[in-house]
């Protein structure tokens, strides 16, 4: 365990973990989980060191229970523990390789915990719009905009709560990823000290514009307008993050 570097992408459901997942899987020096057998790979499904996030909610909503934040002074600390989890783990990574990485959506909210049970750790967070995130969840927590954006906030305040006690972090967003995807990865090989390759997946560039238009359409609905005026209420929150309401 001691040999290796572990890398976490932290990020909601539908904010980009699983096309950088797999970028960074390509990595010759990277091993990334295989053949798992469990939604996108995520480590969360593969131990039973902590809960994952479906035993808080699931998607859109596991940052409303705080029972699923985990840190540095959690009780689940230990030796047994630490050697559990990479046990459990390292059952579907290449141990040959330099690094090993993981990506699960609560993540987010534990990445102290997370540094603790493996100390040489590297936090890459993605960041996506808002709207888009909360909107491409909504099918699957079927809860109101208003509540996603909300959860939204939740998680990130309590990463960035978080950040300056970690010792390796770099938070990207997914729109960069996306359409500046050459200028990203430079910051991820400065970050890394690895160098990587140009991902061979193709990188769709215009997928949030699908959801700003769901957005227009929706704002024309009556029903859709209280909800609508009270997350604009929320617009220097997300002011923070480098986003806005405007002009979509």
């Amino acid at each position: 365990m001691n040999n290796h570097k572990f890398i976490f992408i932290c990020g909601l459901h539908r904010s980009g973990t699983s096309l950088l997942y797999k970028i960074l899987k390509e990595q010759d020096a990277i091993s990334g989980m295989e053949n798992t057998q469990v939604i996108e790979d995520e480590g969360q499904h593969l131990q039973t060191v902590f809960n994952a996030a479906n035993k808080h909610g699931g998607p859109g909503k596991f940052g409303f229970d705080t029972e699923s934040y985990l840190d540095n002074n959690s009780k689940l600390i230990t030796e047994e523990n630490k050697v559990k989890l990479f046990n459990q783990w390292s059952k579907y990574w290449d141990l040959k390789k330099e690094f090993l990485i993981e990506k699960s959506p609560p993540n987010l909210i534990k990445t102290k915990f997370l540094q603790a049970i493996f100390p040489n750790s590297y936090f890459i967070t993605i960041l996506r719009h808002p709207v888009a995130t909360s909107l491409a969840t909504k099918k699957w927590s079927k809860t109101s905009h208003l509540s996603l954006i909300n959860h939204w906030l939740i998680c990130h305040n309590k990463y960035l709560e978080d950040r300056g006690k970690l010792n390796k972090h770099l938070t990207i967003k997914y729109e960069d990823l996306t359409k500046n995807t050459g200028e990203t990865i430079k910051k991820i090989e400065t970050f890394l000290e690895l160098n990587i390759k140009n991902p061979q997946l193709e990188i769709k560039k215009d997928i949030n514009d699908r959801y700003f238009e769901l957005w227009k359409k929706k704002k024309k609905n009556i029903f859709f307008k209280r909800n609508i005026k009270k997350s604009e209420e929320l617009e220097k929150e997300i002011n923070l993050f480098g986003y806005s309401f405007k002009n979509i």
